[in-house]
């Protein structure tokens, strides 16, 4: 059941089956859901859907890594990256 995964159509067609809605519309308001999501933690902003998911923007330090071909040193510059959290409701359900 892990190499199962959903694809967005999949996803969308069952949304819009769930909901009555057409395909289009569920596609629209996934696309700017995403898009939304999107530019809020590009901004620095924090996304929470409370009990289910939140997103939020992380600094990371610069670092010394290695090339796993050669084993040489390389320097990771600082960066920034996502960090998304699971809520208590998907947790739960994953249970």
């Amino acid at each position: 059941m892990a190499d199962k995964s959903i694809t967005k159509t999949e996803l969308v067609a069952s949304i819009a089956s769930a909901t009555g809605q057409s395909q289009s519309a569920v596609s629209g308001v996934l696309d700017s859901l995403f898009a939304t999501v999107s530019e809020a933690v590009a901004k620095g902003s924090k996304v929470s859907i409370p009990g289910w998911i939140s997103f939020e923007q992380v600094a990371t330090s610069a670092r010394t890594g290695r090339n796993p071909q050669t084993g040489a040193e390389i320097k990771i510059p600082a960066g920034k990256r996502v960090k998304v959290t699971a809520g208590s409701k998907l947790k739960a359900a994953v249970k």
